[in-house]
């Protein structure tokens, strides 16, 4: 497994309605409601996220086409929206993708870009099968604890809190074996390697614990 982005997106939000910060690696963003749901509208709604990440993927990936096969086409427009309806019991959710160009391009060229439309990387993942996983961090002080340590680090597990994530042995598997009876090999990696990994457990299943002096070289 390996996640898209080096770095996730962060997002926070505080008492004032509904605005969101956006953090990602570069920077940051404000995300709010529209005054008609309550909001102060300060930034783009979560809809409207969506449709840009479309939008913006369709014209990267048109853009990085026509460049290639050096056609002369300087701009490059999109409009997206969607609406959902119910069909069977279903509540199926329809996204309309208009693509336009301000100066004419010969059909060939447009019917061409339609398809490589269709296979941006956006795209494909809307119309693939998607799933959300959510995780939430607890931290029970009445958790059972099994720990695995040698000299430098000790990784502790709490298994009542283990939400499956599969962070943990899909991206550090030399320590993180779970078809293993003792399944964390803390003499597996370096220490700073399992630190950095324990850190990504969303669960809080996982923690590290140091000894005073191990602590100071490990951080």
């Amino acid at each position: 497994m390996k996640y898209r982005l080096e770095k996730p997106l962060n997002a926070a939000i505080g008492t004032e309605k509904y605005q969101c910060t956006i953090t990602w690696r570069n920077g940051g963003f404000i995300a709010d409601e529209p005054l008609s749901q309550g909001g102060g509208d300060s930034g783009p709604d979560p809809y409207t996220l969506l449709l840009s990440s479309l939008a913006s993927c369709t014209l990267i990936t048109l853009r990085m086409y026509i460049d290639r096969k050096g056609w002369d086409v300087p701009e490059i427009r999109v409009n997206t929206n969607l609406y959902s309806e119910i069909k069977e019991g279903n509540t199926i959710t329809v996204i309309d993708r208009d693509i336009y160009f301000p100066q004419p391009v010969p059909d060939d060229q447009v019917q061409r870009l339609q398809d490589i439309a269709r296979a941006c990387p956006i795209s494909k993942i809307l119309e693939n099968q998607v799933r959300v996983r959510t995780f939430m961090r607890r931290d029970p002080e009445t958790a059972k604890r099994i720990v695995y340590r040698n000299e430098a680090v000790a990784v502790v597990w709490r298994p009542e809190l283990c939400q499956h994530a599969t962070r943990c042995w899909k991206e550090l598997p030399q320590v993180f074996r779970p078809k293993e009876k003792k399944w964390v090999d803390v003499d597996g990696a370096s220490a700073a390697q399992i630190v950095e990994q324990v850190r990504r457990c969303p669960s809080g299943a996982l923690a590290v614990e140091w000894t005073e002096k191990d602590a100071d070289t490990a951080l």
